[in-house]
């Protein structure tokens, strides 16, 4: 009996486009969280991607559809280079205060040279939505929330170890998050004095009482 054979995969070249498409898309998404971090998700626009990447309108409108999925996009990537650039070279530390210090230190490192041009996307986007409800509102929130819930748990780790005590590790993320995003302000407004005080509240946030 003769079989009809096929191969049951992709198109020739189908993996190449698709990785074409994923570049392209990583590219859009990062220039759109530099142009969110100067001038807001608002500040958004496919028009503005277009001219700035040198690319279709067309390109852009069938790789996202729309300015909401675009501004969803730069919201992840601004979070992905977080966790890339502060988060996962930490976590070579030990758990508790080693890895909270090196969280401290990275964050910071984020306050000298930030990573997007206006500074902190969170600080820079979390004002902007707080009181607009829908989906690129409740992706900035679900960002924070994450980063809290990391921060807290690192800290109640500490606390284990009979560090950091006499706060709540709720308090103590909460007041690390307010402090070091004054501190990303006052960078961007030239204010080092602000910098320099916001690393001594931390100092003390941070001491330990084991």
């Amino acid at each position: 009996m003769t079989e009809s054979v096929t191969t049951g995969g992709p198109p020739p070249g189908t993996d190449q486009r698709l990785a074409k498409g994923a570049r392209a898309r990583a590219s859009i998404a990062r220039r759109a969280a530099d142009v969110a971090s100067v001038e807001g998700l608002t500040g958004i626009s496919i028009g503005r991607l277009a001219t700035d990447l040198g690319l279709s309108k067309s390109g852009i409108a069938t790789l996202f559809g729309s300015k909401e999925s675009l501004q969803l996009a730069a919201v992840k990537c601004a979070r992905q280079v977080f966790i890339d650039e502060v988060i996962t070279p930490s976590l070579s530390e030990p758990s508790g205060l080693p890895r909270l210090r090196a969280l401290v230190e990275r964050w910071f490192g984020q306050v000298a040279h930030p990573a997007f041009p206006g500074g902190c996307f969170r600080v820079a986007t979390l004002a902007e939505f707080d009181s607009r409800p829908g989906p690129v509102r409740d992706a900035i929130a679900e960002d924070r929330r994450a980063w809290l819930a990391f921060l807290v748990k690192e800290i109640r780790r500490a606390q284990e170890q009979g560090q950091l005590g006499g706060r709540t590790a709720d308090a103590v993320a909460f007041e690390l998050d307010a402090v070091i995003a004054a501190a990303h302000t006052a960078r961007q407004m030239g204010d080092e004095w602000g910098v320099t005080t916001a690393r001594a509240v931390v100092a003390d946030l941070l001491e330990t009482t084991g």
